[in-house]
């Protein structure tokens, strides 16, 4: 399986779904599967609700280590990805499978809403790695948690583990592993029921998400 076949899409109607598909290596990212998620995401405009999940039992556990010294971890396609995301008219949920590490976290940020399966945490490993993060995420992370906890992350290596990512607002809901992409669809389902004019009039409207 090539790297950009890594990452599946799902189109029915107006719902669109992006799977990380590389659960032998936690979903870690390479370049081409990077630039596979930023192309699925560019094309998404015309989507009422872009679903992220993953398969296995981990969500991603950021830039492939080997592709990262390479490279991987400055790529302009990280900003891409999650610039995006965040500038979709539609409503975007990250259907977290599993926990969320490093890179993997800019796209997670830049959805609407994040739900997660019990057992799921979250950290941003970039001081132990020598690594910058990407240049986005810093304000949305302290944007959705506070400064002080975004510096938790990103400066003190903080591992946070589900009950507290809930309690911090970096999860918005916390489900059964069989019920995440049941709860995902039950979300979308009063989007996927609008005209796309209606959804991204109502988005434009919230506060941070356009």
């Amino acid at each position: 399986m090539s790297g950009s076949e890594r990452v599946t899409l799902t189109r029915v109607g107006g719902l669109w779904t992006a799977t990380l598909n590389r659960p032998d290596k936690a979903n870690a990212l390479t370049e081409p599967m990077l630039a596979k998620l930023a192309d699925i995401a560019e094309a998404a405009q015309e989507a009422q609700v872009f679903v992220l999940t993953g398969a296995g039992k981990v969500f991603s556990a950021g830039a492939d280590l080997d592709a990262a010294r390479a490279g991987l971890a400055t790529s302009p396609e990280w900003e891409r990805l999650s610039g995006a995301i965040a500038n979709l008219p539609g409503l975007s949920i990250a259907a977290l499978n599993g926990t969320v590490a490093g890179g993997a976290m800019g796209m997670v940020l830049a959805c609407d809403i994040r739900i997660a399966v019990e057992g799921a945490g979250a950290f941003y490993p970039v001081m132990k790695l020598g690594f910058l993060p990407q240049p986005s995420d810093p304000a949305r992370l302290a944007a959705l948690i506070g400064p002080a906890r975004a510096r938790m992350i990103l400066l003190a290596g903080a591992k946070i583990k589900t009950d507290e990512a809930l309690g911090w607002g970096l999860f918005d809901r916390v489900v059964p592993r069989d019920t995440l992409i049941g709860t995902a669809h039950e979300l979308a389902r009063d989007a996927l029921a609008a005209s796309p004019d209606h959804v991204a009039a109502i988005k434009h409207l919230c506060p941070g998400m356009h």
